[in-house]
């Protein structure tokens, strides 16, 4: 989906990154069908216990390549199809979905548990191609102390963003190079049409709107409410993240504190789900199959929220309390059609490039 966690303090809590560089080329070998490899964006992260019930069950080895931002990992497996890097991809969004379906990613398979997906996630029904892992909401997050220190209260929508009170305050992701850059783009165009969104953007640019490449640089560096932005001086209250970040927050602080240092702004929430499918041309498909299956699992839905920071979409899977209490999902976010955002998301980020970074 994107990267947002905090891999230090991931490794601390004996979670599990695998990973290997380059292409798996060459000729199919009998350790290829012992071994199933997933493909995904820099974010993947799942405990280790979790993944050795796996391997013991199935008789695979996971092997994960990891290929930066979700749009670049979308991008590399779009151009490799014919020759596949793996066996499994996990990690494209509803905001790219289209474009991995129109270029022929994904060959068929509804895998077992599907019917147990919450049916609002559920899409591509006809051809099962892809199957959804995960939810969250792309928001913008605020810095407590920041608007406390200043006498100041936190905006409440996308509308308050615009006003003069909160002027230089927000930074935000490049929408042609940023997943929650473009998912906050979307948003923006589901509250105010496909025409008034243009006139918003105008209102945030003079409202002082920074933009920059990517979701580590706002929240790390430029957004002065997370643990990163504290130490790198970061002087932006107001970041586009999500509404997991403040959990996020909380469980890696040492100590933690009682209450996040930061929230999230329901008002500018839009609903975001990735999907994972097996690769066209996959060398492993039996073990790609297994894969799958192996991520609708109760056991992987329940261990991927404190991993990934996402929610699970699977009925009944356990949502964490640090989720809830510092991080609920939004009760009323933007939403948008996969076929809407395919038929007006290049035009949309072109004439956003054009209206906001040039």
């Amino acid at each position: 989906m994107h990267t947002k966690t905090f891999v230090a303090a991931a490794v601390g809590l004996g979670l599990v990154t695998l990973s290997a560089c380059g292409s798996s080329g060459g000729d199919t070998s009998a350790a290829d069908s012992k071994t199933v490899t997933l493909v995904s964006h820099d974010s993947w992260k799942a405990s280790k216990s979790v993944i050795a019930d796996f391997e013991k069950s199935s008789g695979y080895k996971v092997k994960v390549l990891m290929d930066g931002d979700a749009g670049q990992a979308v991008n590399k497996a779009i151009l490799t199809k014919d020759h596949p890097q793996g066996d499994v991809f996990f990690g494209v969004d509803n905001t790219l979905l289209s474009r991995a379906l129109d270029n022929g990613l994904f060959q068929p398979y509804q895998p077992k548990g599907s019917e147990l997906v919450l049916p609002q996630y559920r899409v591509d029904q006809a051809k099962h191609r892809v199957t959804p892992i995960d939810t969250g909401d792309i928001c913008v997050n605020y810095d407590k102390k920041y608007f406390a220190d200043h006498e100041l209260a936190p905006p409440a929508s996308l509308d308050d963003l615009a006003e003069p009170r909160y002027k230089n305050l927000l930074v935000t992701e490049d929408a042609a190079a940023s997943s929650p850059g473009l998912g906050f783009l979307l948003g923006t165009a589901a509250k105010y049409g496909d025409t008034g969104w243009q006139a918003y953007w105008r209102k945030l640019k003079a409202n002082g709107v920074k933009v920059v490449s990517g979701w580590e640089q706002a929240y790390d560096q430029e957004f002065s409410g997370s643990a990163g932005g504290r130490k790198a001086g970061g002087d932006r209250p107001l970041v586009v993240s999500y509404a997991s970040s403040p959990p996020a927050e909380v469980i890696y602080a040492k100590p933690q504190p009682k209450t996040a240092p930061t929230g999230v702004v329901q008002g500018t929430c839009f609903r975001q789900v990735e999907y994972a499918g097996l690769l066209g041309n996959a060398r492993n498909t039996k073990g790609g199959k297994a894969f799958l299956d192996f991520l609708l699992t109760k056991e992987f839905q329940d261990d991927m929220p404190l991993n990934m920071f996402v929610y699970p979409v699977r009925e009944a899977a356990q949502v964490p309390p640090e989720f809830t209490r510092y991080g609920p999902q939004a009760k009323d976010p933007e939403t948008m059609a996969p076929e809407k955002i395919a038929a007006n998301r290049d035009q949309w980020v072109k004439s956003w490039t054009s209206l906001v970074v040039k």
